[in-house]
């Protein structure tokens, strides 16, 4: 389950003002509060724990050099998102495993809905519990499979569950754009889980 983001408040405002000031304590506060998150998403994106622990450890020294930066005109948040998503961006082009990412370049459709049930945690019986596992495993395996720059705003949209402009504002892109990456992936994604959700049906 995704870590819930801190609201921008009065108290976080105020410790990123101390930080700025130089209060360790304040940026320490800052980090805790934000850590899970990074993580979350940074996983969700490279797929391995030990990238995920190292863009963790990049992005928030990142966030220390650049916090002066930050002039409040975006939520904290989005700010952080971008910072995070450079990273993550960085290593896999570094670590060149786009080149093992399947082109969905040609894909066309009309919007699609993402497969949200099986981001959404539900009572369950153990039949069930063990068929929506797997197919969270296929999902996973699928989203694998998605070219970088596709995987990035499905992630953002549907399992963060961040707006369209804040996603474009973070990848500095145009809203259309994201609306058109994020329709793609989820055709992509259907498409790979549509074998499976036939045979259990």
């Amino acid at each position: 389950m995704t870590p819930r983001r801190p609201d921008t408040s009065a108290s976080e405002a105020a410790l990123i003002r101390a930080a700025k000031k130089g209060d360790e304590q304040a940026f320490t506060r800052l980090v805790r509060a934000y850590e899970g998150t990074v993580y979350s998403f940074a996983y969700k994106v490279c797929r391995d724990s030990d990238k995920a622990s190292e863009t963790v450890q990049d992005t928030f020294i990142n966030v220390h050099q650049k916090l002066k930066q930050f002039d409040g005109r975006s939520k904290f948040s989005t700010w952080v998102y971008s910072i995070v998503t450079n990273n993550c961006l960085m290593k896999r082009r570094k670590s060149k495993l786009e080149e093992s990412s399947l082109s969905i370049q040609e894909i066309e459709s009309d919007e699609v809905q993402a497969p949200r049930e099986l981001l959404v945690e539900e009572k369950e019986t153990p039949l069930e519990h063990a068929a929506t596992t797997e197919l969270r495993e296929k999902l996973d395996e699928a989203i694998k499979k998605l070219a970088v720059d596709y995987r990035v705003v499905f992630v953002l949209r549907d399992i963060e569950g961040l707006k369209a402009d804040e996603v474009a504002k973070i990848l500095n892109l145009s809203v259309p754009a994201v609306k058109s990456r994020l329709r793609r992936a989820r055709v992509f994604l259907k498409n790979e889980l549509e074998s499976y959700v036939t045979e259990i049906s």
